[in-house]
């Protein structure tokens, strides 16, 4: 397997996305702005540095922008010890490990909240690299993050991004790699084929028996097409 793989990490490998959603909506509302959480859900995996101007307005992000990002992370911080892994995460990089695929994984995290999640996953003899706020200056969808998460990678053929939201895809396509779903941040399979997703699974542990297939072994794979949904 020579095809490089970065992986999001919140929603996909570990799950995040719900706690960031209470996080980012209790900051919100510690400066006026009273917004529903299914609408902020929505925008989780989109970056922080976005996230309040597509939710609240510009008005808002220029006036209290930085001191509400300053308290979403406090407010995340403590509820960062009720994450856990989710299904199949490890097991997907010991499987891309045991493949000989270069791996890296991408988030535009703060440093100790990746250095959390590395923990939970012990995922550092695992993989290549990995990401951190630290790398970009603009977060999904812009491809910013894709982008330093592929350098990290170096040469090696096409790569292809596993992630678990329309940002992931959006910021996917735009550095030109495709993207396979996962349905662990919430996002419907719709949802994420639409915003241009080749393949979507159930989870990371569905993953793990497909990687021996397009787009993981640089075959042209087929847009559109999804995995069945699971019985029962």
């Amino acid at each position: 397997m020579t095809t490089p793989v970065i992986l999001d990490i919140d929603g996909t490998l570990v799950d995040t996305n719900y706690q960031h959603t209470l996080a980012w909506q209790r900051a919100l509302r510690d400066h006026g702005e009273t917004i529903p959480a299914w609408r902020i859900h929505r925008h989780i995996g989109m970056g922080g540095d976005q996230l309040v101007t597509a939710l609240a307005g510009e008005e808002v992000e220029q006036r209290s922008g930085d001191a509400i990002r300053a308290v979403e992370s406090e407010r995340y911080s403590e509820l960062i010890g009720e994450v856990e892994l989710l299904p199949g995460a490890r097991a997907l990089l010991v499987a891309l490990r045991e493949r000989g695929a270069t791996t890296v994984l991408a988030s535009s995290a703060k440093a100790d909240e990746v250095d959390v999640y590395l923990d939970m996953l012990d995922a550092r003899e695992l993989v290549d690299g990995w990401t951190t706020s630290a790398d970009v200056e603009a977060t999904k969808p812009e491809p910013d993050l894709v982008r330093a998460a592929l350098d990290k990678a170096g040469p090696g053929g096409d790569a292809v991004l596993v992630g678990d939201s329309i940002w992931d895809c959006e910021a996917a396509a735009r550095a030109e790699i495709p993207t396979v779903g996962v349905l662990t941040g919430g996002f419907s399979r719709e949802e994420l084929l639409d915003a241009g997703a080749t393949v979507v699974y159930e989870s990371a542990e569905e993953l793990c028996g497909h990687l021996d297939e397009a787009p993981f072994t640089g075959a042209p794979a087929q847009p559109g097409i999804a995995a069945a949904p699971p019985s029962g």
